[in-house]
């Protein structure tokens, strides 16, 4: 029989995985093998730029985890998983993917976005989305070529103004 301090620390454990899948809008797992150490301390800082945190737990202790929340990704268990979450829905799958194009030994498995189960199709599509800053960008430009063709308009009136005087 197992070791009555074994089991409550495994249960510790995964209370803990728990609790960081509820906290979180984005839980990416993804397999690691192949990485160096200096590959994988490059990804944990990246993630942390993001506000992202990543670790590795065992299959079976985050399988129970998941099991407790009513969420299969079961298929993403299969062979060595770190899981990568955060408070940012896009973040940790933009670091992720943008760290796979560099380093093909990282390859993404799926995840939790908004609290939905995710595929790994979902997750490449959602990597392509602009960063927020990104967004702003856009949207300030967007607006500023408005601005733009009402400044033209209103100085093209006022020489037609200026002529039929």
């Amino acid at each position: 029989m197992a070791n009555k301090a074994i089991i409550a620390k495994k249960e510790e454990v995964v209370n803990e995985i728990a609790e960081r899948v509820k906290n979180a809008n984005s839980v990416v797992l993804f397999d690691y093998r192949g990485l160096t150490d200096a590959e994988i301390t490059q990804l944990r800082r990246r993630l942390r730029e993001s506000e992202s945190s990543y670790k590795v737990y065992k299959n079976t202790l985050t399988k129970r985890a998941f099991d407790q929340l009513s969420i299969n990704l079961d298929d993403c268990l299969e062979g060595p998983s770190a899981i990568a979450t955060s408070e940012d829905a896009i973040a940790p799958i933009k670091v992720l993917a943008d760290f796979a194009k560099d380093h093909p030994a990282l390859e993404l498995k799926g995840g939790i976005v908004d609290g939905k189960e995710t595929s790994l199709e979902e997750l490449k599509e959602l990597a392509t989305i602009p960063s927020r800053d990104g967004l702003l960008t856009m949207l300030a430009a967007g607006l500023m070529e408005h601005v733009k063709n009402v400044a033209i308009c209103l100085d093209l009136h006022s020489q037609n103004l200026e002529e039929e005087k």
